[in-house]
């Protein structure tokens, strides 16, 4: 026998499905001949018809209940048709008693997902807005390409080294490509949203937690389609490198205290660098007030990120070629070619040489700034092909601001 507390409480959950959705639907009922059929009560019986065919016959029973709520519901459709041939309603009754009967197995669930619901139901206005008058064709698309990018194109992808020096992984390459439509998207929206002037730098910042460097890229595609926007993306870009330092100091931290202490100069340094451009070309973007946002048109350019993809397979030959050349056994070459890829990893690595001991802590200051160093070539090169020539040449002056205020640091610090 089931523990009668636990059955009451799963039934009320149930009867609270019914209220929560009922509720919703009873305020979009309507009056007159016209009416929808099913409103508050409707929706609360149907709950519990649910919950209690569990609790009679289980799974069959309930399979037979949600059968004849559908041919019900199917008949009430018909008699009831009007100019409006919505089955909202209809569709969200047989949910509910699914849900129903699913509050008597995993009540936490049924609630939830029927909050889910009634949510999506009372957003019928906002949603049909959304899509009718602010979403464009053009978005449509793009908002396909990237499903696309990611659902069918990405599992499809051998997850394994090739090409020269085993140096190309395809699905770690197009997970870049990815990375880069989503974060122009990402700017895309807030541009949409906040403004270029305040949605491009917020979007830098946020962005440069998963990729400063395909920040960057996608900034500069975002410059050379809108130039009137110019300044708000190169403070995007320039604040991306405040995430790059920010998550340094936390892989630090989280691996070798010590080597963080030793570095704590250095990266104080450059993190002060880095916000001091970005947040010139902030106020510099937010004094900007003729310049216009720009129209609705795509999220993101997709030949922009194969070109960007093409660009980083390039880097990643090019440093597994130098250790090739000159072993694993130099540290600094190995953390130089890692760099150009990304600093976080060959940081994790000597760090874990720290904390093992086999390196001291001052020894691992250099070719930690190695790697910072030709990340930021990388950076460079990715701000001169895939943004305009003005932006690679007012971004690249903040980017060297950075890694050599990271050398004055360690130059200071000893």
């Amino acid at each position: 026998m089931p523990d009668l507390p636990s059955v009451v409480l799963n039934l009320l959950a149930a009867l609270g499905i019914g209220l929560l959705i009922g509720a919703e639907r009873e305020r979009r009922k309507g009056a007159g001949p016209s009416r929808s059929p099913a409103g508050l009560r409707t929706f609360t019986v149907v709950s519990l018809a649910g919950a209690t065919s569990v609790m009679v016959g289980g799974a069959i029973m309930l399979a037979v209940t949600v059968a004849g709520v559908a041919a019900l519901t199917a008949i009430a459709y018909f008699r009831s048709r009007g100019d409006d041939p919505g089955l909202t309603t209809e569709i969200a009754l047989i949910l509910t008693a699914l849900l129903g009967g699913l509050a008597m197995q995993q009540p936490g669930l049924a609630a939830g997902t029927a909050v889910g619901l009634a949510a999506l139901l009372a957003a019928r206005a906002p949603l049909h807005h959304f899509v009718r008058s602010v979403l464009t064709q053009n978005e449509v698309r793009d908002a396909l390409i990237l499903a696309g990018a990611t659902l069918v194109v990405l599992p499809l992808l051998p997850n394994q080294a090739l090409g020269p020096y085993g140096a190309l992984n395809p699905r770690a390459i197009w997970t870049v490509v990815i990375l880069v439509m989503a974060i122009s998207a990402a700017g895309y929206i807030l541009v949409r949203l906040l403004g270029a002037r305040f949605g491009l730098p917020i979007a830098g910042l946020a962005s440069g937690f998963v990729s400063s460097t395909a920040t960057i890229g996608a900034m500069g595609a975002r410059a050379q389609k809108s130039p009137a926007v110019i300044s708000a993306a190169i403070a995007g870009a320039a604040l991306s490198t405040v995430a790059t330092i920010v998550q340094l100091s936390l892989v630090l931290a989280a691996t070798s205290a010590t080597t963080l202490r030793a570095l704590s100069v250095p990266l104080i340094c450059a993190g002060i660098a880095a916000v001091a451009y970005g947040a010139a070309f902030t106020f510099r973007a937010l004094r900007e007030r003729d310049a216009a946002d720009p129209q609705p048109g795509h999220a993101f350019s997709l030949p922009v990120a194969l070109v960007f993809s093409l660009t980083l397979s390039a880097v990643l030959i090019a440093s597994a070629a130098l250790r090739e050349w000159f072993g694993a056994a130099g540290v600094i070459v190995a953390a130089a070619a890692a760099g150009f890829v990304d600093t976080h990893s060959p940081a994790i690595a000597i760090a874990s040489l720290v904390a093992s001991g086999k390196m001291t802590a001052a020894d691992a200051v250099l070719p930690i700034l190695v790697a910072l160093s030709t990340n930021t070539i990388s950076k460079i090169v990715f701000a001169w092909s895939s943004g305009s020539r003005t932006f690679a040449l007012r971004l690249i002056p903040g980017l060297l601001l950075v890694a050599g205020a990271a050398w004055g640091g360690a130059l200071l610090a000893q």
